[in-house]
């Protein structure tokens, strides 16, 4: 059980021989802090002697990149920490004189608890290194008032490798001549210095491209942030960080990493922004991914009478736990398949249920797989109501729709039989607001009440989850009455191909349907848990079992 929300990791040792080490001190790290673990590279720093030890510059180097790499590497194994290397002490060879390393940085986490892999025999409770470590960190960040120190003793296997992080050897590549570079070679600085990239919940890779973009940058950096039309085709959009979200994480963890640098922030909107156009900048960042893109950046620049930047390329981080259907890399599209059936907000409190009986409201848009997914959780045990049906019962010539419908549309929507023709109904309504805001104004609020019945029924019966499948379910207010909105989603794209498939109706009658439905943000913004059926069935049937079995730990904890 972690005993501290934040700590700072202060590393000592050479860093040839931190490498083998990473794994273990990451993993004792991560047993005591819980959220926020800053990490301080001083190789090399004594805290044995009686001198209080002070902050010094540390050259950068292909070496420094390997480390800050392999650290990165292995916090995905560590998922629940947000690890943060600072680069206050860390610099480029550079013309400019580095700054001074007096003053104490302010971190947006004070840590709690100051941790270092340096060892020493003596064990006591007033051990001296760990009030010099306590000493050195508060001169050089802002600590909790009632700092705790720790020292670390991992296990350390000198013989066995396998706790290594996964990555291999860094490589580098300046413009089109790339040339290799020895572990010790300093790292040259450039005054401005641009990245991008979309930033949705900010994880590790990202974290290493920043890191080396800020390690590089001696005045400036500027970041692109991809926003609008450049997220179209992203993997579940709807579960990206607003662009506001993605900045506040993105511009809090630059200013802990290295406060000395004006960052710029600002929207990434086509493919070149503002690297493409901006004349001081230097050097651009990227990863092999997009190590094409920097090269049309600079096409782009020659085009338009500009200078070719630097091209520094980083490695992708490969990811460690590997799901079905994700991408070999750490990604943002990885995470958000990860949340898929996962809890997104609080649910609802609903006093005027039954209390022994919990409501999912289910929906999705037209072709979006709702039944499909409503079926799998009738056979996992849910008492399954279906609004359609729920309508058409509400529409008979005994329903408590019935007569209010005529009343307001005429009998020339009956069939011979005296029955309501919906299609004739729904013909008059199409399209004319009022006369459909008349028609729901008299159904829906039916439908809720027989909906609510059936939950009392439920109850009744001894069912202890009931599924309320309705497309309207928002639009019309029925999350009223459930404790947790479920919302199926797929790419437009997708879903008319299926409505078409489904329907055998033109692209144009399919796309007027769905233009007519809220979109899947609306849903998704309100929404407890989504879901997806874009990919193969078992896929889907996993993400449901998933969903309905975190549900069950839910209603057991109440």
């Amino acid at each position: 059980m972690s005993a501290f929300r934040s700590g700072l990791l202060v590393l000592t040792s050479p860093l040839a021989a931190l490498t083998p080490r990473l794994a273990p001190i990451l993993t004792s790290a991560a047993r005591l802090v819980e959220q926020t673990l800053y990490v301080h590279l001083q190789p090399g720093l004594s805290l044995g002697g009686p001198a209080q030890p002070h902050s010094s510059h540390v050259q950068a180097t292909v070496e420094i990149i390997n480390l800050i790499t392999g650290l990165y590497a292995g916090a995905d194994a560590h998922r629940h920490l947000d690890i943060r290397v600072l680069l206050t002490n860390i610099r480029t060879k550079s013309p400019t004189p580095p700054p001074s390393l007096g003053s104490v940085q302010n971190l947006a986490h004070p840590p709690e608890v100051v941790l270092t892999d340096f060892q020493t025999l003596d064990g006591g409770q007033y051990n001296p290194v760990k009030q010099q470590l306590e000493r050195y960190a508060t001169s050089c960040y802002s600590c909790c008032p009632q700092l705790v120190s720790v020292l670390l003793y991992p296990e350390y296997n000198p013989g066995d490798t396998s706790t290594e992080p996964s990555v291999a050897p860094y490589s580098s590549d300046f413009s089109a001549s790339p040339v290799p570079k020895s572990p010790m070679h300093p790292l040259q600085g450039y005054n401005h210095v641009a990245v991008g990239g979309t930033f949705d919940h900010l994880h590790n890779a990202h974290k290493l491209l920043l890191t080396v973009a800020c390690l590089l940058a001696q005045k400036r950096l500027v970041v692109g942030v991809a926003d609008k039309d450049l997220l179209e085709n992203k993997v579940l959009r709807e579960l990206l960080q607003p662009y506001t979200d993605r900045v506040k994480h993105l511009s809090e963890f630059l200013v802990d990493m290295k406060p000395s640098l004006a960052f710029d922030i600002v929207p990434l909107l086509d493919h070149y922004g503002p690297a493409g156009t901006d004349p001081s900048l230097e050097c651009l960042v990227v990863s092999e991914e997009t190590y094409r893109g920097g090269l049309a950046v600079n096409s782009h620049r020659l085009e338009n009478g500009l200078g070719e930047l630097a091209l520094y390329q980083i490695l992708l981080l490969k990811n460690p736990d590997q799901k079905e259907n994700e991408e070999d890399k750490v990604s943002s599209s990885s995470f958000r398949q990860r949340l898929l059936g996962t809890l997104l907000r609080p649910p609802y409190k609903r006093p005027d249920l039954p209390s022994n009986v919990y409501v999912v409201g289910l929906t999705g848009i037209s072709g979006s797989g709702k039944t499909s997914v409503s079926r799998l959780l009738q056979e996992l045990g849910a008492k399954i109501i279906d609004s359609d049906k729920l309508g058409h019962q509400a529409y008979a010539p005994d329903g408590l729709a019935y007569q209010a419908v005529i009343k307001a549309f005429g009998t020339d929507i009956l069939n011979e039989d005296g029955t309501i023709n919906r299609k004739i109904l729904g013909s008059r309504v199409f399209g004319d607001k009022k006369q459909l805001k008349n028609l729901s104004d008299i159904v829906w609020p039916i439908i809720e009440q027989m909906g609510r019945e059936e939950i009392n029924k439920a109850a009744a019966e001894g069912k202890t989850i009931c599924v309320i499948d309705a497309a309207l379910l928002l639009e019309a207010g029925w999350n009223s009455m459930v404790h947790e909105v479920w919302t199926i989603v797929v790419p437009e794209t997708e879903a008319l191909q299926r409505i078409r498939d489904r329907d055998s109706v033109s692209e144009a009658m399919a796309l007027n349907r769905l233009q007519n439905q809220m979109n899947n943000q609306c849903r998704v913004d309100q929404s407890h848990v989504v879901l997806s059926t874009l990919w193969e069935p078992h896929i889907t049937r996993k993400q449901v079992e998933k969903a309905w079995t975190l549900l069950l730990e839910r209603i057991k904890s109440q």
